[in-house]
């Protein structure tokens, strides 16, 4: 019998239950992953609301126990929609929980169990930019991922030993300096090139914009590394 393409790798789904997550959840399923979803809905998977910080917690402590590393973590849990009108400070606040810190605590809580290579998916709209009436806390909530890619070359580094040292000092200095996740996310048996991944929670657009561009110029600065190429994503 042919193995699926995901076999033996473990998927982290928010909001799995329904809609666009039940989709991901079965194709991860489809495909031979081992699928932790958590959902406020009712059934057989991890019940828990991600706007809390306890559930949180307990459900990354219940995959771990389980699968003892994580491959993929996409954050999908859908944020409450509702306009200004309406929406009262509580709803907003609830809807930033679910849209940003629920994205960001998460994958604080398993990032010290990511296997090599593993991914953080959050799941975007088109909304952040382009809101429609009485949709407010669902677009704000939209656009407060940050996520930029670096791809570096390191002619001089010899052994993927050497490279290591090299990324583990760069994750520290970003993650010290910026307060962003930051890790390496490919090329990892390349010892001369490195692909580092940072994320980060922030309010705005204008603030997301002058937050990469710092850390584009203290990458500059601070890595003896060429940088071939620089991505950025507003999410």
């Amino acid at each position: 019998m042919k193995q699926g393409i995901f076999a033996g790798k473990t998927a982290v789904i928010t909001g799995g239950a329904h809609g666009i997550g039940r989709a991901i959840a079965d194709a991860f399923l489809r495909e031979g992953a081992t699928v932790h979803i958590i959902d406020i809905q009712p059934g057989n998977w991890f019940v828990g609301d991600v706007s809390k910080k306890e559930d949180l917690e307990r459900f990354a402590a219940s995959v771990i126990e389980k699968s003892g590393q994580v491959d993929y973590l996409i954050n999908n849990a859908l944020p409450l929609m509702k306009g200004i009108d309406d929406c009262t400070w509580d709803e907003f606040s609830y809807a930033l929980a679910v849209g940003v810190t629920a994205p960001f605590y998460l994958t604080k809580l398993l990032m010290p169990h990511f296997a090599p290579g593993a991914a953080v998916i959050n799941i975007a709209s088109s909304r952040d930019r382009m809101s429609q009436p009485q949709t407010e806390s669902y677009t704000t909530a939209k656009g407060g991922i940050a996520a930029m890619t670096f791809r570096l070359h390191a002619p001089w580094v010899h052994s993927l030993k050497e490279k290591r040292m090299i990324v583990k000092s760069l994750v520290a200095k970003l993650q010290g300096k910026f307060h962003v996740s930051a890790a390496e996310t490919d090329e990892q048996d390349a010892h001369t090139i490195i692909v580092i991944g940072i994320a980060a929670i922030v309010p705005h657009h204008a603030m997301a914009d002058s937050l990469m561009d710092d850390i584009s110029a203290f990458v500059e600065e601070n890595c003896e590394a060429e940088i071939l190429e620089e991505t950025r994503e507003i999410r």
